[in-house]
């Protein structure tokens, strides 16, 4: 295993040699970003890893991050830790951000350090290297799926929850964001500590400060003993402020605190007490329009999200429903002892459906199935009706079981196949063969049309083809 070390410095260039060689690895020492960036092109598939130096001599226009930047984007499965003599929080989450797996300072740095740092690098370049480890990772968090875009969540929450960074999570209601946010906990040095969470929603506006600050005996009508808040059980741990999008405007300065100084006072008391948390935050709300709207401060805002992970929606990634169904039903038959399985085509269906309320909605129609189906195989006709009580068009008693199949009839599939393809006709001629606007009317991506086009066989420009 060899690792790049690239510092202007050669005392400090020789002395990390030699501690990395001392550790069993061999070594590559360069002075300059441009030799760095030309070595790397030409040996990166021999490269375990790569020590950067941020600052370098004014006469080279490039520095530690612009080596970054390039490993990141030609050479990605390089992992790559950057080394700084002036280490600032806003460096920090610089390269953090463009995929520095971790960032010390020289001042800090010792032979233990700098070997603890090299060996959780190479084991998240291992795991982060691997989709199929990541997958693993997401599944012991209760989060299903191999698409690329959930595979990007758990490689972001591993990148993001190793560090200290405080984190925003952001989402469609029903997308996962309380998951993904034990996630970050389970896997950052905080795991053994508690994870807290904090139902802002829910929280009475005038006990607010109490809940969270704790308050003494005394401090307010009803206060008859002294209490600790949710910081105080929080500490050494995760905070976790659950739709912090919905916390008022005149709550909000009350977190800066906290966050900046890392200290809180009772309801009550002139005594500040230290604390020691990483807060992660969840909201489905878009935040800076808030911040425009005025009804969200934009200094909070920058505090919580240091980093941020977008969890997209279900119809984004839709060919994790298999997965995501497959297990539901695998733990209700475990639960129930039970033998219950999706049809080929009720699967089908379920990938064809629009939801609304992400997975959230997608779990709650399969268990309304599954608890009141008495046959063993679920079929489409079953998720229709189940799905018809959530979108409050429930089916009559008088209709006929959607797509039910009689012997004489065609399969279900090649039925169901024909229905969507008649509906997609139907708007693609209403705006005259315009795609955009058709999945939109349909409130689907265009992405997504283009491959039910494909699939169905639609001829798009014959309905354009109709236009005056």
């Amino acid at each position: 295993m060899k690792i790049l070390i690239v510092d202007d410095n050669m005392d400090f260039c020789e002395t990390l040699a030699s501690l990395t060689a001392s550790f069993g690895y061999e070594t590559e020492c360069l002075q300059n970003p441009s030799a760095a960036i030309q070595y790397i092109d030409k040996n990166h598939k021999n490269l375990s890893a790569a020590l950067l130096d941020i600052e370098f001599a004014p006469a080279d226009n490039l520095t530690g991050l612009n080596i970054l930047e390039h490993c990141k984007r030609y050479y990605p499965e390089l992992p790559v830790i950057m080394i700084s003599g002036k280490g600032t929080i806003e460096t920090a989450v610089r390269a953090t951000k463009l995929g520095a797996v971790n960032f010390i300072e020289k001042n800090v740095l010792n032979r233990s350090k700098l070997k603890d740092v090299i060996h959780t690098a190479l084991e998240r370049f291992h795991l982060k290297g691997d989709a199929k480890e990541i997958g693993m990772f997401l599944r012991s968090q209760g989060l299903y799926g191999s698409s690329d875009s959930i595979i990007e969540v758990g490689d972001s929450i591993i990148r993001y929850g190793r560090t200290d960074l405080n984190i925003l999570v952001t989402g469609d209601t029903g997308t996962g964001k309380k998951l993904v946010a034990q996630a970050i906990h389970s896997i950052s040095a905080r795991s053994k500590s508690p994870f807290v969470i904090v139902d802002i929603p829910n929280i009475q506006r005038d006990l607010f400060q109490s809940e969270l600050f704790g308050h003494l005996k005394g401090s307010f009508s009803g206060a008859n003993e002294t209490k600790k808040g949710l910081f105080h059980q929080a500490n050494k741990g995760t905070l976790f402020l659950d739709e912090i999008g919905d916390l008022p405007l005149n709550l909000q300065a009350n977190l800066l605190n906290p966050i900046e100084e890392k200290t809180i006072r009772r309801v009550g008391s002139t005594e500040s007490e230290e604390i020691d948390l990483r807060f992660v935050s969840a909201t489905d709300k878009d935040l800076m329009a808030n911040i425009k709207e005025g009804n969200f401060r934009e200094q909070l805002y920058h505090r919580l999200r240091e980093c941020e992970i977008h969890i997209p929606t279900l119809e984004d990634r839709i060919e994790d429903i298999p997965e995501i169904v497959e297990h539901f039903v695998m733990q209700h038959n475990h639960q129930y002892k039970e033998e219950k399985i999706l049809s080929p085509t009720a699967i089908e269906y379920l990938q064809e459906q629009k939801w609304n309320g992400n997975v959230r909605e997608l779990l709650s129609v399969m268990r309304r199935v599954l608890l009141t189906l008495k046959s063993n195989s679920v079929e489409v006709a079953d998720i229709h009706k189940a799905k018809s009580i959530d979108s409050g068009y429930p089916a009559s008693k008088n209709e006929k079981p959607f797509l039910a199949s009689t012997p004489n009839s065609k399969s279900q599939k090649d039925f169901l196949g024909e229905v969507i393809k008649i509906n997609i006709g139907m708007i693609l001629e209403q705006n005259k063969g315009n795609v955009s606007k058709s999945a939109a009317h349909l409130g689907i991506s265009r992405e997504t049309l283009h491959n039910k086009i494909r699939k169905y066989g639609i001829d798009v420009q014959g309905f354009r083809s109709k236009k005056k």
